[in-house]
């Protein structure tokens, strides 16, 4: 792209689309383990725990930029 106007407008776009996907993702993991402690299932100590690393992780590259 040539044009700097596109090319911001493209960017943010781009950017906005990652964000919603992201939301998406984590909006998604987050009603499956509350349903799964809602119909009173025990949710492995292990997924709990992978889970929180996908948070530490994701604010850890968010607050590196």
């Amino acid at each position: 792209m040539d044009d700097p106007r596109e090319a911001v407008g493209a960017a943010d776009t781009l950017v906005a689309e990652v964000m919603q996907a992201l939301a998406t993702t984590f909006s998604e993991r987050k009603q499956g383990l509350e349903g799964q402690w809602q119909r009173g299932e025990e949710v492995p100590t292990e997924e709990l725990r992978i889970a929180l690393q996908r948070y530490r992780s994701f604010f850890n590259r968010l607050l590196k930029t």
